[in-house]
């Protein structure tokens, strides 16, 4: 029997609709900017907050009683989930989707074994895939979990650990290619320090430059023509991890000679927690020339930790979709939902709530962004701030023909007083305001 046999497949009926089970903004093929909303949006579901997480918490044991969490051996679960999660993502309707290799296929008792059981299950993915036209946005190794992880991955201060973690990685790369993934994701779960008395921090740090430089050797090896991404977060489990943000990556990747290998994936949750905002976070990385993906979810301001909520605010989502328009796009990469139910939300319903309202609300946020762009205000007000920039003597500043005293004779041979001229941020808040109604 199946899990979801009284849901339906999920359809667009418009913001009149009183129907639960069904979208009413997003509409899949309505024309965006010349592009169709799916294709600007490239929406994925996640396996494992969907498929995996039991609804436990550091204060409880498990809430959700899936059929494929007990009752079989460790593959025939795994076989099970996936008819679970593939009933899921073709009913829901999102294009894509995303998983760990943990997430879909169990552990062995040795790496042969954990080899063996993960091969069968991208089998098992790749005619699920055929059968209902889904394709992946991005697969990754689970390199956190187990507790050979406890002191990091690529960051251990055993090198073996460090062969365990180049095994799953190389395994879940091989497989990504082999299901047609779009991209291949890092999350340094445990790439950090809990203490700096028992942490060689600069060692960690060119061990992580060794092993991206081997994911990315290999990388071009298999022929996987998507990109590697790095998901930043500032901290949870570790105290403080190594891909902090953004800007922290850029540095990172730089050092070690990555920049123009390696892009990131930013996930809304994980900026919040290092204390910037979800469109900082894309700004920077469209500036920098390295966004990649998103994880759509948000956090609670009044709760310290990464609660992966589905988003469920309109202006806060514009604002972001506006900066991944400004930057040209997503390209290879989409919108994730890296984002769960609460523990309290136990019907197999609950789960399709979650995704359609998040949906509805990124859908709402890119026409929202569209508006911004067609109207075109907000980047008349940006352009004109800078057009100093853009002028002749501007572009002699930024381009090295002008040294510092040749700038600063200038000055006095002018011998004149600069004034400021306004920000105007309160009229361009109000603009804003008025472009989300």
């Amino acid at each position: 029997m199946s899990y979801f046999q009284h849901i339906p497949a999920i359809r667009y009926e418009g913001p009149d609709s009183t129907n639960e089970l069904a979208f009413k903004h997003y509409d899949k093929d309505r024309l965006v900017l010349g592009k169709r909303m799916e294709d600007h949006l490239r929406f994925a579901a996640c396996y494992w907050h969907n498929f995996v997480w039991t609804g436990l918490d550091p204060f409880g044991g498990a809430t959700f009683e899936r059929p494929w969490f007990q009752g079989g051996s460790p593959m025939e679960l795994a076989r099970l989930k996936a008819d679970a999660a593939f009933e899921f993502f073709a009913k829901l309707g999102v294009p894509y989707y995303c998983f760990h290799d943990r997430d879909v296929a169990p552990e062995g008792v040795t790496p042969r074994e954990s080899q063996d059981n993960f091969k069968r299950i991208v089998d098992v993915l790749a005619d699920k895939q055929q059968a209902t036209g889904l394709k992946l946005l991005w697969g990754t190794a689970n390199l956190f979990s187990h507790r050979r992880f406890m002191s990091g991955a690529a960051s251990n201060p055993d090198p073996e650990i460090f062969k365990m973690a180049a095994l799953q990685v190389r395994d879940a790369m091989d497989a990504t290619l082999a299901l047609g993934g779009e991209n291949y994701v890092l999350w340094g779960g445990r790439e950090g320090y809990e203490t700096l008395l028992n942490t060689r921090l600069g060692q960690e740090l060119d061990q992580l430059g060794r092993f991206l430089n081997l994911v990315v050797d290999y990388k071009h090896k298999i022929g996987f023509k998507g990109a590697i991404l790095i998901e930043p977060k500032p901290r949870e489990p570790s105290k403080h991890q190594y891909d902090f943000d953004t800007a922290t990556v850029y540095g990172f990747l730089v050092r070690y000679g990555l920049e123009k290998e390696v892009k990131v994936n930013i996930e809304a949750n994980h900026a919040t927690l290092s204390g910037h905002s979800f469109e900082h976070e894309i700004a920077t990385a469209g500036a920098l020339g390295i966004l990649g993906s998103l994880d759509m979810n948000r956090g609670d301001p009044q709760l310290g930790w990464d609660t992966d909520q589905f988003p469920n605010n309109v202006p806060e989502t514009a604002m972001a979709l506006y900066h991944v328009l400004q930057a040209g796009g997503l390209g290879s990469g989409g919108l994730n939902f890296d984002a769960k139910v609460r523990r309290q939300s136990i019907d197999a319903a609950d789960l399709f709530h979650g995704h359609i309202g998040g949906m509805d609300i990124c859908a709402e946020a890119l026409l929202i962004a569209e508006k911004m762009i067609v109207d075109g205000r907000l980047k008349a007000a940006v352009d004109t701030r800078y057009a100093g920039w853009d002028t002749p003597a501007g572009q002699d500043i930024l381009n090295g023909r002008r040294g510092l005293a040749e700038l600063a004779d200038d000055v006095l041979t002018r011998n004149t007083d600069v004034a400021p001229v306004s920000g105007r941020q309160e009229v361009l808040e109000n603009l804003f305001n008025r472009l989300c109604r």
